[in-house]
């Protein structure tokens, strides 16, 4: 299904026009269709399959760099240049190359940099250095699967606040928070920041050299275009940040601990075609349980160990995207999960702020 949307961006940047809307459309549209055609899928495959077996599960993520790559190339060094499309027309393609880059390029860098192969970790650095976000790998890692529910996680989104309020600020925290983080990392191996250890060395000569072939293949229109498709696959990222842990939050245990990370504190999705596409990425609770394991083993939980989305993350983005109607659907839900796993708990003001809050003042046995 991955694979498919390449021939659409080519085709929009040939024919141009509304040819360019297909691509967008098949992600978002298409595949709520779709779930609504092929409904959930709740069995939970074997947990234990040998890694022999997942073969070609794994090839789907390790071709995926070569065929994003080539695709953004021939872009480049096309769409620019092409006189039947208009200025609006070239933003366009590149939209549709960040929806691709975004929704799955992300993702199986995602899958990716959880690797224990050197050579998965090189291909999600060298696919997070084609959308200038390649500090990612070390925010998700370091900071997000330590803090994932509490205040020092800036992809957590708090209750009520609206996904325009959260992209600008996970934009600036998380730069900072990654950085923070290695460089805590590397000063506990009485290291200093600029050794050559610290991963931003190669990320930041990756993604100079992405700009560098932007430069080179379109000049400055398509080096503009270039920004144009990583920004959109960083909003598409986000997005999906923004929906995963909304309003969740681990119980504080006092002196800066938090409960172990739970299942209750991601929101999942069950639905198949969605799932298809995104690599079982909205069994999310199954994946902060066994952050190593691979995609299709993945497991599901039913709503007495974990959240529930109603619709899968396509249109859930669409959602997130107008606040009032994301809080119309959502508020009420994690009222009813903060009732149904933390009924003890009376104040969750400092929660709503994304605050610590006192041990013992505003919750019973904290």
């Amino acid at each position: 299904m991955s694979l498919a949307l390449v021939p659409l961006a080519v085709l929009g940047a040939l024919w141009g026009s509304w040819a360019l809307l297909v691509l967008p459309a098949s992600t978002w549209w298409l595949f709520t269709l779709l779930d609504r055609l092929t409904g959930k899928e709740e069995e939970n495959p074997d947990p234990t399959t040998p890694e022999a077996a997942l073969g070609w599960y794994r090839l789907i993520t390790l071709i995926w760099f070569p065929v994003q790559f080539g695709l953004l190339v021939w872009l480049l060094w096309y769409v620019p240049g092409a006189a039947h499309l208009g200025p609006w027309e070239k933003v366009g393609a590149f939209f549709g190359m960040g929806v691709v880059s975004g929704t799955i390029g992300i993702n199986y860098a995602h899958e990716l940099m959880h690797q224990k192969s050197r050579l998965e970790r090189w291909l999600a650095d060298l696919l997070l250095a084609t959308v200038l976000y390649s500090h990612f790998r070390s925010e998700h890692l370091r900071v997000h699967h330590i803090w994932v529910g509490t205040p020092r996680d800036p992809v957590t989104a708090r209750y009520n606040e609206g996904f325009h309020r959260f992209f600008p600020r996970v934009l600036v925290q998380c730069r900072r928070s990654a950085w923070a983080a290695e460089v805590a990392m590397l000063a506990r191996k009485g290291l200093p920041w600029w050794n050559r250890a610290n991963p931003y060395w190669r990320y930041w000569a990756l993604q100079g050299a992405m700009v560098a072939l932007a430069l080179a293949l379109g000049g400055w229109v398509g080096l503009g275009l270039f920004a144009v498709q990583a920004f959109t696959a960083v909003w598409q990222l986000e997005l999906v940040n923004y929906i995963e842990h909304y309003g969740l939050t681990r119980r504080h245990l006092g002196n800066g601990r938090y409960e172990h990370v739970l299942p209750r504190h991601s929101w999942n999705a069950s639905y198949k075609a969605s799932n298809w596409l995104l690599i079982n990425l909205q069994r999310h609770s199954d994946h902060h349980y066994k952050p190593d394991r691979r995609f299709p083993l993945l497991q599901t939980y039913g709503d007495d160990e974990a959240p529930q989305l109603p619709l899968g993350y396509p249109v859930m983005t669409i959602a997130a995207m107008i606040p009032p109607l994301w809080k119309w659907i959502m508020n009420p839900r994690v009222k009813a999960w903060r009732k149904q796993f933390y009924p003890d708990v009376k104040n969750w003001k400092p929660y709503n702020k994304g605050l610590t809050p006192l041990p013992g003042g505003d919750q019973a046995g904290a």
